[in-house]
């Protein structure tokens, strides 16, 4: 059985061992740099961790798939920050604004192939499955974003549309890397959905975990702006529980903050944190991520997975959800 230590070791030097150079320079550089930049690297250290249950040796049949879903996660980060005119990623200027859009959506197009030809890796007698797997979970993806950016012309957005998108957009990656992770190690069917359910979980605190730190983050670690969401407006969970709490005069301010422009900038961003505070929405966030971490544990806890591994469990749902960055 691995470490989690072990597992990021494997995933790093995999990361680094990739040959992703190619001509015209313009095309595979911006590639280069998006895998170098960092990042928390959930989704292949959560296969490898999956497989690892199931499987006393990671080779490298099973670490490709793994990395293939770091490319594609990575890939959809790109055309985010064109979608989002995100300026930082991971505190370095976004692909976009350091080349130009044309670039960065040439590039992502690469990078979605890319992940498929690393996800095709898999041994014979499983590639069929992962692929399947791999196919069902880059479609919901996409799904998620379109959802994503439906919703910022909807006037009412409610609780249940946006976990239902935050499933597809962010869930479905992880769970489906734990998923991958499983049937690479050999898991039965169970087991495998059991997986598949703790990472959906955990996506879903990993997401609102996320929309709490760009309200209430500290910019130096999370390596963003703080702030943006609110700037763009967006129907994150911190503004859609604001919106369903806010009644009389607070209502009143709720709609005054978002009515003001980018001219207004730091007025803005400082009166939401005011009133998502006020309201409470920033304590419900904080349970609400327990409570989907919680959720993901009980997932696992049913199967007959011995002390060691469900620990192990634990620790990545811990790192991952109860992080500042």
């Amino acid at each position: 059985m691995y470490t989690l230590a072990e597992i990021d070791k494997i995933v790093s030097n995999g990361i680094c061992a990739l040959d992703l150079k190619g001509e015209p320079e313009e095309l595979y550089r911006p590639i280069e740099y998006t895998m170098s930049i960092g990042g928390k690297r959930i989704r292949p250290r959560l296969a490898l961790l999956a497989c690892s249950l199931f499987s006393d040796e990671i080779d490298a049949s099973q670490v490709y798939p793994a990395l293939g879903l770091e490319i594609f996660h990575s890939f959809t980060l790109i055309h985010d920050d064109i979608m989002d005119r995100a300026d930082l990623r991971r505190g370095q200027l976004t692909v976009y604004k350091k080349w130009n859009e044309n670039i960065a959506i040439l590039s992502g197009d690469v990078m979605s192939i890319q992940a498929y030809e690393y996800v095709s890796k898999a041994p014979s007698d499983k590639l069929r499955a992962v692929l399947e797997i791999f196919s069902d979970t880059a479609r919901k993806v996409c799904e998620g974003q379109q959802y994503d950016m439906n919703y910022e012309t909807m006037p009412v957005v409610t609780m249940d549309d946006y976990i239902m998108m935050i499933g597809l957009k962010t869930s479905a990656l992880i769970a489906g890397a734990a998923r991958m992770g499983a049937v690479l190690g050999g898991a039965d069917a169970k087991s495998a959905e059991a997986l598949y359910q703790y990472g959906y979980d955990l996506g879903l605190a990993f997401q609102i975990t996320d929309d709490y730190l760009d309200t209430f983050g500290d910019p130096a670690v999370f390596g963003k702006n703080i702030g943006g969401d609110i700037m763009n407006n967006k129907k994150t969970w911190l503004y859609i529980e604001a919106a369903r709490l806010a009644v009389g005069e607070q209502k009143a301010r709720f709609e005054q903050i978002f009515r003001m422009g980018e001219d207004r900038a730091a007025e803005k961003i400082a009166a939401a944190q005011q009133l998502f505070t006020e309201l409470g929405v920033k304590d419900n966030a904080e349970k609400a991520i327990e409570h989907y971490f919680h959720r993901a544990m009980e997932t696992v806890e049913g199967l007959s997975l011995g002390t060691q591994k469900l620990s192990l469990l634990e620790e990545f749902a811990t790192q991952i959800t109860y992080r500042r960055k």
